[in-house]
């Protein structure tokens, strides 16, 4: 059976730890000034998973938030899909393990990884998974996940100023034309695998005395290599994305994108004629939460644009592999939901936002 409706978003869910680290709480570790990092960066604090706290857990608390968003139980969801860089283990597939803590047992479960990337790929796989439903698979999931902090080394201002932990999720299933995912384009370059990763922990450079010593399993990153490629990427998924669908920038709402630097964002948007209230920029307020970012993104546009029903979002994503890519998103709108009394929570439209602090309509924290 194959659907004839689009799939679309039909709910969306946050989550952030509780911990907040401020820029000064970052410079000192990492050798330059609070000034430093705002000027440079635009980052001005970023959340930090508590001691014992996985990305599994992380992307669970989102999860839920977006099956409640979207007035769907667990047992609804026929395909969980996990982007993530940092996953609990190397395996099993993270996905797994948060299939086991939300309670989807009905559910296929299966990490995607595409660093930066992942969430965007992981839409594209649910979405033409539910195209085909060959397993009568009508909603799924897509969950973007990061727990970059274990991975930091505090004293490379490089990576330490930037990278944070977040998740943030997608249900995704039919919805009414003209809404829904258009246009998808992924890419990826893998001669520039090298410019930004982990060196160590994997098969090719297992964990060892002498890793440990070196401190190879620590986020390490060529940053000028990187910002010369989000330099390049950035315009050439925007700009191919509209030429692909036959429209111009006016055309669309709302640009969504990955988060790696809001000061290049911003500059990167001007220099494209994105308009400043059509560009969402969160990445001052949490960091770069690698596959979470986008999402996250789009979950604050829900809320606090908002977005209406028949609003064009241009979705641009790109990540270490190198990989990049890029998607039309015609918004349905979601069902208000009312949150779950146990969780602390209060009812909120469309997108539910939670953090290990507080939940409210008006603010990501």
């Amino acid at each position: 059976m194959t659907y004839t409706r689009p799939i679309g978003v039909l709910g969306m869910g946050t989550y952030l730890p509780s911990t907040v680290r401020t820029n000064a709480e970052v410079a000192a570790g990492a050798g330059v000034t609070p000034e430093w990092i705002s000027e440079r960066t635009g980052v001005r604090e970023r959340h930090v998973a508590a001691p014992g706290e996985a990305a599994s857990d992380l992307a669970a608390h989102a999860v839920r938030s977006a099956v409640r968003a979207a007035g769907l139980d667990m047992a609804d969801i026929g395909l969980l899909i996990c982007g993530t860089s940092t996953p609990d283990e190397l395996g099993p597939a993270t996905a797994c393990r948060i299939q086991t803590l939300t309670g989807a047992d009905r559910a296929v479960a299966l990490d995607v990884s595409a660093a930066c990337s992942g969430w965007l790929f992981a839409a594209k796989v649910a979405h033409d998974w539910l195209r085909t439903a060959e397993e009568g698979t009508r909603y799924a999931v897509a969950v973007g996940v990061e727990a970059y902090s274990r991975f930091l080394d505090p004293a490379d201002r490089g990576t330490a100023v930037l990278f944070a932990d977040g998740a943030a999720a997608a249900v995704l299933g039919p919805v009414a034309e003209p809404g829904g995912f258009a246009q998808f384009s992924l890419g990826s370059d893998g001669a520039l695998a090298d410019r930004v990763l982990i060196p160590a922990g994997g098969s090719r450079r297992p964990a060892s005395a002498a890793t440990l010593a070196g401190r190879d399993h620590f986020i390490r990153m060529d940053g000028r290599a990187i910002g010369r490629f989000i330099t390049d990427v950035f315009p050439r998924l925007i700009t191919d994305a509209l030429d692909r669908a036959g429209l111009d920038l006016a055309d669309v709402d709302c640009v969504v994108a990955h988060q790696p630097n809001p000061v290049l964002l911003r500059r990167i948007g001007a220099d494209l004629g994105i308009p400043d209230d059509r560009l969402v920029v969160v990445g001052d307020e949490v960091g770069n939460i690698g596959a979470a970012s986008t999402p996250y993104a789009l979950a604050r546009a829900v809320d606090t644009r908002p977005l209406k029903p028949g609003d064009r979002i241009l979705l641009a994503a790109f990540g270490a592999g190198m990989t990049w890519g890029s998607a039309l998103l015609t918004w349905s709108g979601a069902p208000a939901v009312a949150a779950d009394p146990a969780a602390g929570l209060r009812s909120v439209p469309s997108a539910d936002r939670t953090t290990g602090r507080s939940t409210s309509q008006g603010a990501a924290r």
